[in-house]
């Protein structure tokens, strides 16, 4: 090949790219906001060059299968995917028959934030159990679990939670073990939407493995995108025997990266060592701070524990408006004044301090 025909791999190569945003500027609506750890930008550029086999049959994504079984165990088996609607999608694909339900609570995820992916996509039917803090419990899930003989019924196959809930309360793992213990009693499987898995972990203290697998989980899907990635999610089959045509789902269901080496290599720089514990320690960290400090302003409730990387409060409308101006948030439920802060792995002290002034001054033109 001609010199002037090489591509060149020089990162310091001329680029007609220009940064266009503010690097400083922080905000408090989603972790997913947050830019990328430089820990994964090292791990990528590690995997970049020469050919590696596509559609994961690569030497980072072989490793990945290692560095997962030694948080979940020797049957664990990794299947990254490209996002967390994906991973979920899938995986309940994998539990379910085609006249198969789903029992949530009615403020998962995979309800109130997925444009109808798992029905539409999935084919399968959600029954959703109001909660309190977003967290199921066996009596709860009993609303539900009848009908297997019915056939006018979509048939309850699994239970799904979410650890983080999507109100950022955590299960503890003798929860979770009594919702599995429970389900498969009853012949149901039960999915862990695990988008948040570790803020959970560094909230409770414990592995990852001592609320999933050791509590009787059977499919996780595990999030590394609101953890310092990328992009991409895996969706880890802890009980072999629960799933089924988990390739073939992955693919028909369009979450098959040709070049997935460089999904996996972060979560290898992720889980490898202890960035995925760090990270979310930190923000769950800024969060309780963030918590703390707006409890002391006059007006502000705070509605749910603070267990993880969120904060979900309640003031006044036209407040959240002129703060909103400020930095950006999400209102939860815009009619009855609730709003989420969320924190990432690089909310600093001093966002969290500005942020908490800002609002007491908002609070103060009351």
């Amino acid at each position: 090949m001609a010199d002037s025909a090489r591509v060149s791999t020089n990162p310091s190569a001329a680029t007609d790219a220009i940064r266009r945003h503010d690097p400083e500027v922080r905000g408090f609506a989603s972790d997913n906001y947050a830019g990328v750890h430089p820990e994964i930008l090292a791990a990528l550029a590690l995997a970049n060059g020469g050919h590696q086999v596509a559609y994961g049959e690569d030497d980072y994504t072989a490793h990945l299968q290692d560095v997962m079984r030694g948080h979940f165990g020797p049957t664990a088996e990794a299947f990254p995917v490209f996002n967390g609607t994906g991973a979920n999608v899938v995986a309940l694909q994998a539990l379910t028959e085609r006249w198969g339900a789903v029992i949530c609570a009615g403020t998962a995820h995979i309800h109130v934030d997925e444009c109808g992916a798992p029905e539409r996509v999935g084919g399968l039917k959600l029954l959703t159990v109001p909660t309190g803090h977003g967290k199921l419990t066996p009596e709860l899930i009993d609303r539900e679990a009848f009908g297997w003989d019915d056939e006018h019924r979509a048939q309850p196959q699994v239970v799904s939670i979410a650890q983080t809930t999507e109100l950022g309360t955590c299960y503890t793992p003798e929860e979770i073990r009594e919702i599995c213990d429970h389900a498969h009693e009853r012949g149901m499987k039960v999915h862990l939407d695990g988008s948040r898995i570790a803020n959970a972990a560094a909230t409770l203290g414990v592995p990852l493995r001592a609320f999933t697998t050791d509590a009787g989980v059977d499919v996780l899907s595990f999030g590394g995108t609101k953890n310092g990635m990328v992009f991409g999610e895996c969706v880890v089959v802890l009980n072999p025997d629960a799933v089924r045509a988990m390739k073939h789902l992955r693919k028909m269901s369009m979450q098959l990266a040709s070049k997935m080496r460089f999904v996996s290599v972060q979560f290898e720089a992720l889980l490898s060592g202890d960035l995925w514990l760090r990270s979310a320690s930190h923000a769950n960290a800024m969060a309780a701070r963030l918590a703390e400090r707006v409890r002391a302003v006059e007006g502000v409730e705070v509605l749910h524990p603070v267990q993880s990387n969120a904060v979900f409060a309640r003031l006044p409308h036209d407040v959240s408006e002129r703060l909103q101006k400020r930095y950006r948030f999400y209102f939860w439920d815009e009619g009855a004044g609730d709003v989420r802060w969320m924190c990432s792995f690089d909310t600093t002290e001093a966002d969290v301090d500005a942020f908490a002034a800002a609002l007491a001054e908002e609070m103060g033109r009351q």
